[in-house]
This record gives structure tokens, sequence and C-alpha cells, in this order.
């Protein structure tokens, strides 16, 4: 089934479709942990499938107070609970296998109340164990070392060292495309670090992180280090402005970090804040293979990635066949529900997000841009779409899309190239296809991003890599140890010795009184 079927066409649904739907999604305890149980009152909140909106399950609406007896319930935690290293370590390799385990129920959470198909979904759960194993394996972060006191003229007879400590309570608050293992990058090395943490799951896919804490409950963390709390008035201020939060650990826009950061006030702020990724396909790059990755990169999860292929600058002597097999790459992914296994490309989050998409590309179509493909939109669904000509200052440029859209754009200077590609608020990651190593090197040392990925696209992550960027993409890093070193700080202990003169009387004495 091609792009041009239509999306009534690409989704035709049963009675025994939606039962086994419903079906996939396991009962959980509660719609909120806190204080070290589930929740069920006020679970009036609806999850539906962002598809055709079939009720899925309830979660919690919380309150203000809720937030703060949670944080409190954690701080006592802290204070007066143990979990030494070793367990913490135990837990999340515990987890990890667990999770393997439930694989299948994960799965069909995720893509039951997300975007993602079916096939995306196992991938996710997948890349989440890693990100288990990955957080479980960074105990070996928090070894110390020795001060060189000995190298200073104020460290005369002292020694010392130094090794690293839990911040405290971490607030971590996660968007809805990677419902999953974006959880676990913020929960695994907070939790390894020691720390406790407060978790709030988009609104959109709440039921994907609330399970996530239970396979954590059961894997060994105490109930003390952990709360989830979903949504309700005054939620996410209280979460970030309580004073005995630590640590925020953001995914989501710049706008809304905006607000984060103001309402806070003088505390740690960790943020990803997505990403308007460029693609520089140079004359000697391969046509074919280049274009292959720029559909994957850029259509997949229905375009809600921030590592997607947005802008892609093509040398103007490949131009005409690069976007020839991006069309037809394009033209071949078959879109539609998100639980047949033959699905390329499932919803948009709302039916909110697919307008808005939708009023991007009429905004550019009406600007002078072509659509080779795509265009059309029918509920939530928003056909995958290869623009070009579009100019400079339209949205689907300047901003992060967010959706299943891609512009293609000749350069002839690669200089020129490289100097589009930085024009963006965003500097999360780009990717560069080219048979030269040293040509490869110099791009890559002139673009402003967090990372450039040679002969593939943006759309390249490895769970233990360092993950941010520059300018609008955020602030600080993920990736594993790196999210561990930024929860956690330095703490030295400091040893003033006796005067040497004094050390020497000692041992004579010592020796005196031995002999």
């Amino acid at each position: 089934m091609s792009s041009s079927t239509t999306v009534a066409e690409a989704c035709p649904k049963t009675a025994e479709e939606t039962a086994y739907r419903r079906a996939s999604i396991a009962a959980l305890p509660g719609g909120a942990f806190l204080e070290g149980r589930w929740e069920r009152a006020e679970m009036i909140l609806e999850v539906r499938d962002p598809e055709d909106g079939v009720l899925l399950g309830n979660v919690c609406s919380s309150t203000p107070q809720d937030v703060r007896r949670a944080v409190a319930h954690i701080h006592r935690h802290l204070q007066d609970g143990e979990w030494p290293l070793r367990a913490r370590r135990e837990a999340l390799e515990r987890a990890a296998v667990l999770l393997a385990e439930q694989s299948v129920r994960f799965a069909e959470l995720i893509a039951a109340e997300s975007s993602k198909t079916i096939n995306e979904a196992e991938r996710e759960v997948s890349r989440c164990t890693e990100t288990l194993r990955l957080s479980a394996a960074a105990s070996s972060e928090l070894r110390g070392e020795t001060l060189a006191f000995e190298d200073s003229m104020a460290g005369a007879n002292k020694i010392g060292w130094y090794n690293r400590k839990p911040v405290g309570i971490v607030a971590a608050i996660t968007p809805f495309n990677d419902p999953l293992n974006l959880v676990a990058h913020k929960l695994g090395p907070a939790l390894i670090g020691g720390n406790g943490v407060v978790l709030k799951p988009s609104g959109r896919t709440p039921l994907t992180g609330l399970a996530f804490v239970q396979l954590l409950l059961e894997a060994g963390v105490p109930a003390g280090r952990i709360a989830a709390i979903v949504a309700g008035r005054g939620v996410s201020e209280a979460i970030v402005t309580d004073p005995q939060v630590d640590l925020i650990s953001f995914t989501g826009g710049p706008k809304t970090a905006d607000r984060i950061a103001a309402a806070a006030g003088a505390k740690k702020i960790l943020s990803e804040l997505g990403g308007n990724n460029a693609t520089i396909v140079c004359a000697d790059a391969e046509p074919a293979k280049a274009a292959e990755a720029i559909v994957a990169g850029a259509f997949g999860v229905a375009g809600q990635n921030c590592l997607s292929v947005q802008r892609v600058y093509v040398h103007i002597s490949l131009f005409d066949e690069v976007l020839e097999h991006v069309v037809t790459g394009t033209k071949a992914l078959r879109f539609g529900a998100k639980f047949d296994r033959g699905t390329d490309v499932g919803p948009l989050i709302t039916e909110a997000e697919a307008r808005r998409v939708e009023e991007w590309v009429d905004e550019a179509k009406a600007a002078g841009a072509a659509v080779h493909v795509g265009g059309q939109r029918r509920n939530a669904f928003y056909e995958p779409t290869v623009l070009t000509d579009v100019p400079a200052d339209c949205r689907v440029i300047r901003e992060e899309v967010f959706g299943p859209v891609v512009s293609l754009m000749p350069f002839i200077q690669v200089s020129d190239a490289i100097r589009a590609a930085n024009d963006s608020e965003y500097g999360l990651q780009a990717g560069v296809f080219t048979e030269s190593l040293e040509l490869a090197l110099a791009i890559a040392d002139k673009l402003h991003v967090g990372a450039v990925v040679i002969n593939e696209t943006s759309d390249v992550r490895i769970d233990s890599m360092p993950f941010g960027g520059f300018k609008k993409s955020g602030v600080g890093r993920e990736g594993v140890k790196h999210a561990v070193r930024e929860m956690t700080e330095p703490k030295s202990t400091i040893i003033k010795l006796a005067e040497p003169a004094a050390g020497w009387q000692q041992l004579a004495a010592a020796e005196r009184n031995a002999s």
C-alpha cells in the first residue's frame, strides 16, 4: 500500500481489532504513585489512542498538594534510608531482565497510546533494555580520585580525595514521542547516582511511564525513592518550584523550557529541546543510499522525533537524482493502522498536531513551494510529504516541524550548504554524505551542532553517547554515563596532617617506647 492510498482505506477498523488493542493494555495498580503507594482516587483523566480515539485507560488528576507530599516523602527517605550502590546496580540489572521478559506488554502499551507503529514500539523496548543495562554499568562513573595537594603551596600537610554524591531529588519531565526509553534515560542515571526521582510523564502517553515505575519497583527500587504524577492543575509548576527538588531534567520545547527556568529559579536544569536537523549531500555521495537514509530519517514516528531529518541540502549535480529517489521511497511507504505489521507511518499524536503540520505545509505551498508527494491530512494522519522550492522564511524551514515533512534544497558551494545548515536557532545533530573523509571532517568541524553523522542522517542516537545540542536545542547532555555525571556532584574530603617535625617526633617517641 503506497502513501497515495487514503487513510480511510489504510486503517479499516473491526470490533476484533479494537478489542485486541484494549486487551493489550495491562491493568495498572493505580493512576499515580506517591508516598510509596499507588493512588486510585480521582482517576478521571482519560488516555485515548490517537489513531481513532479508543479509550485505553484512566490516570489520576493530581494536585500541588500531592506533589508536595510526594517530594517530602522522597526527601525523608533520602535522609533516613540507605540504598547502597551495589543494591542500586542490581536493581537496574534486574529491571533490564524484567523488561526483556515483558517486552510484548510494553510494546503494545507504547503502540496503543502513542504514535508509534508496533514495529517502532518493539525497537524502543529493545533500546530501553540497553539503557537500563548502561545505567547499571554506570556505577563505575561514581568513583573519584585523589587530590593533588602536593603540587600546591596551600596543600602542604594535607591529603584528600573526592567522590561523587547524588544531587538529591530529580524531577524528570518526559515527552510523548519516546514514552519508555526517554523515561529510562532520566530515571536510570538518576537512580544509579543515588537520587530520588519524581517522574512526570506526558499526559498523552502516561500509561507506559506508570508501567515502567511498576517494573522498577518490582526490580527492587525502594518505594521511597520514586514517585510518578501525571497531570492536574498546578502540578507542573509545583514540581519545578518545590524547594526540595534539586535538579530538573526536561525534554520538550524551548518555550516550555523558558517557563520552567523562570519558575524554578536557582537550581540545576538539564534540557533537551528538539532540533531542526539538516543533512548535506555532497557531489561525490551515492544518491540512492543518501535518499534511502533521508526517507527513513524523515518519516519515522511520523516525523515526531527530535532527530528527524527536516532540511536536506543536495549538491546541484545530484539534486534531481536524489529528489527522484526520495520521492520514490516516500511513495513506497505504507501508512495506516499502528498494529498492522506492514505499516511504516502511523498518526500524529493528536488531530490538532496534524492540523498544525497541514497549516505549515499550506503556508509553504502558498509561498511557492512544490509538493512532490503527500500534503494531505485526514483526522490525526498526515501523509509523508516531500517539498522543494521552499522559501527560507517558511516555518517548515525555520522551526521544528515535528511531523512527516522534509524539504530538499540545492547548493553549489559546500560553504553555502554549511551556512544554510547552521542558519537555525537549533543545533542538535546533522548528517553529511560524502566519499571524502577529508571533506567530511572539514564540514563536521564547521557545523554548529551536538553531533555530526558521516554517511548517515541526523537520525542516529547511540544510548551511551553524550546527547544534546547547541543553541535552542538544549542545556547539558544526556547519554547514560554523561547524565550520571550531571546528576551527581563531586564531594571532597580533606585531612590536615601534623607538621613534619611533629610527625618525626611522634615516630621517634614510638620507637623509644617500643624498645
